[in-house]
């Protein structure tokens, strides 16, 4: 039973405060969906959970089974069983699919992967999402669609099965079809494994299909209102307006990351130099 709990966790990005005391507790099997406008500190969240290098903690606390996650360093964060899939993940020419990947999961474990342990693996995980097969031997997200990106980044999920999933937008730039796929993957893992998730999407369809146990809503980075997921059904059929007439909090989009820097990934600190030794 793994938990990541945040307590009264303020992020400011070059002086700017985006995240303003989050409080929130996740454990193996749940499903957290994050909710809310745009520019309302959602992304900031996971990547703060993550490590990223742009945003500056100024106050509060991330632990993880106990461990001070703020402590950490971002391929420690990885190896401690925390992954995330990217918004917007980045290309690395030169490392193929399946070299990535097994250096990922070697980074985790005492004992290397065996090699019909891990192709079997990788095999099902992209005959599940429905995936081209020479996916193995393309180089890491070059050339994919936009849709081929996001699978790969619910692939990278299923292979190193993390205790903590937090999933970005996951959904977006998917068709109908992919959608369904993509949810359907994320559903089964979560029912079957120790994973806990956080997913951030703007579509409560799509959460609608993975069913989330919990669901927050934030506002000016705070979360201002958590239920189960119920929720996400009263936000699709009322969107965001009752916030502001039952609690009286304004819902204006501030985009509040708009000086942000260019995201970067972070998906090469679970491996570190582990790539380039990979046979």
């Amino acid at each position: 039973m793994s938990k990541l709990v945040i307590n009264d966790l303020h992020v400011e990005i070059e002086g700017k405060e985006i995240l303003k005391g989050v409080n929130l507790e996740v454990n193996s099997h749940e499903i957290h969906a994050i909710m809310g406008p745009n520019g309302n500190g959602k992304s900031t969240l996971l990547s703060t959970i993550m490590g990223h290098p742009t945003y500056t903690v100024t106050k509060g606390s991330i632990t993880f089974d106990g461990q001070d996650v703020l402590e950490m360093e971002v391929d420690e964060r990885s190896r401690a069983g925390i992954f995330q899939g990217m918004q917007y993940p980045q290309e690395v020419s030169g490392v193929t699919n399946s070299d990535f990947m097994k250096a990922a999961i070697n980074a985790r474990r005492e004992e290397p992967v065996g090699l019909f342990e891990f192709v079997k693996k990788m095999e099902g995980a992209i005959d599940i999402l429905d995936m081209k097969e020479d996916l193995a031997h393309r180089f890491l997200n070059e050339g994919f669609s936009g849709g081929e990106k996001k699978r790969n980044e619910i692939l990278q999920m299923m292979l190193l099965e993390p205790k903590i999933a937090m999933l970005d937008e996951i959904d977006s730039g998917l068709d109908i079809d992919a959608l369904g796929i993509v949810a359907k993957a994320i559903k089964e893992m979560a029912d079957r494994s120790d994973t806990g998730m956080m997913i951030v999407s703007h579509y409560e369809r799509f959460f609608q299909q993975i069913t989330p146990t919990h669901t927050h809503i934030m506002i000016d980075g705070k979360i201002v209102v958590s239920s189960d997921g119920s929720l996400v059904n009263r936000v699709d059929a009322e969107g965001y307006d009752w916030i502001k007439d039952e609690l009286g909090i304004d819902v204006t989009n501030r985009d509040i990351q708009a000086n942000a820097k260019p995201r970067v990934s972070l998906q090469t600190c679970a491996v570190n130099e582990g790539t380039k030794n990979v046979d």
